[in-house]
């Protein structure tokens, strides 16, 4: 898992922000975090949703009274599913155009993407990586229904052909974004996987939750890129930690001990080379951002990184090198005048420890 790309404790984000404009956001991203910037998410519009941006193109998709849904119990749905697999073949076995096929994403669902794809042809300075971002496979194969508000994750086939669509949309941003010569993260979102155990999804497998992640892991670092899983609450840690992703997105400012439970697990993976996503701004209590300063979050930030190295016998160095400073998740809930606090505080705890831990 030895990675090329270091972070050095830079900035980066999430990828959700309250704005109505897209360009006004992304303008926002190269101000806060130039160095990664990432395309923006608004969920002021709807079809930019966790679920609704990414369920164009899955076979049965279906759009009914406001609801979108999988419809399994018709002809349509075989004929769909077929065409899906030809077109999976087409692009994996037969070398299809990954932009020619319907795992592009589309500039009416993914303007961000477009707004950073524009930006970065203007070639700005100081940019050391970018980054995309797709909804992670057990949170959409979950959160999305049939037509009897059964989750597809437990219809094996429905959630094989999600697992691949999810997976080769990353891909497609993967090539998309290696155009300009930069090295490539893609993050998976799972806020689902904080669930996992729980009573809701006790049927589901560790094993099974793995291979999904395996399986969308590879379609993009055999792209050349980074992968990263963000969970913005409590999970269990070592199935990230235990893949082959490799980079883990936390919330360190509420849920940094938790992580230290797997602390075994956590050495042997920055061993490898993985990365942490340190998400030590917080964005879940508004009364959390208003009371936090960097001076504040600097403190809280050296106290866990003394304990990390000491749990895990790593130099605070080598640390620092294999981590990014984040949010805790991403700022789409918050009004704007939290959302830029948050994105001011990444940035200036990021400078702060630049500037005096690293050497």
């Amino acid at each position: 898992m030895e990675n090329k790309f270091e972070p050095n404790s830079l900035p980066l984000l999430i990828g959700s922000i309250p704005l109505t404009d897209h360009q006004e956001a992304t303008d926002l991203v190269f101000e806060y975090t130039p160095q990664i910037p990432l395309w923006v998410q608004l969920p002021y519009f709807s079809h930019e949703g966790m679920i609704s941006q990414f369920l164009p193109g899955m076979p049965g998709y279906t759009i009914e009274d406001g609801q979108e849904y999988i419809q399994t119990a018709n002809e349509e749905f075989h004929t769909d599913l077929v065409e899906f697999y030809e077109e999976y073949m087409a692009v994996t076995e037969n070398n299809k155009d990954l932009n020619e096929s319907k795992f592009a994403l589309d500039n009416k669902r993914a303007r961000g993407f477009f707004t950073l794809l524009e930006k970065l042809e203007e070639r700005p300075e100081a940019i050391n990586a970018v980054k995309g971002q797709i909804t992670g496979p057990i949170t959409f194969a979950t959160g999305v229904k049939d037509q009897n508000k059964k989750a597809i994750f437990y219809e094996e086939q429905i959630r094989d052909a999600a697992v691949k669509h999810l997976g080769l949309i990353a891909a497609w941003q993967t090539e998309q974004l290696s155009k300009y010569n930069l090295p490539v993260i893609v993050f998976f979102d799972e806020p689902a996987l904080a669930g996992f155990g729980s009573s809701e999804f006790i049927s589901i497998s560790k094993k099974e939750v793995m291979d999904c992640f395996s399986e969308v892991n590879e379609y993009v670092q055999q792209r050349g890129a980074l992968t990263g899983i963000h969970v913005c609450a409590n999970a269990d840690w070592s199935i990230i930690l235990d893949s082959e992703t490799n980079i883990l997105s936390f919330d360190a400012y509420s849920f940094f001990d938790k992580l230290l439970i797997f602390s075994d697990s956590l050495q042997n993976f920055l061993q490898k080379g993985g990365q942490i996503a340190w998400g030590i701004v917080p964005t879940q209590e508004k009364e959390d951002i208003d009371r936090e300063n960097i001076d504040n979050l600097y403190s809280r930030f050296t106290e866990q990184l003394e304990q990390l190295a000491k749990d895990t016998n790593l130099s605070k160095q080598s640390i620092l090198r294999q981590i990014y400073i984040t949010p805790s998740c991403g700022t789409g809930s918050l009004d704007r005048e939290r959302a830029e606090k948050v994105l001011s505080l990444t940035r200036g705890v990021s400078d702060k420890i630049r500037s005096e831990l690293i050497l």
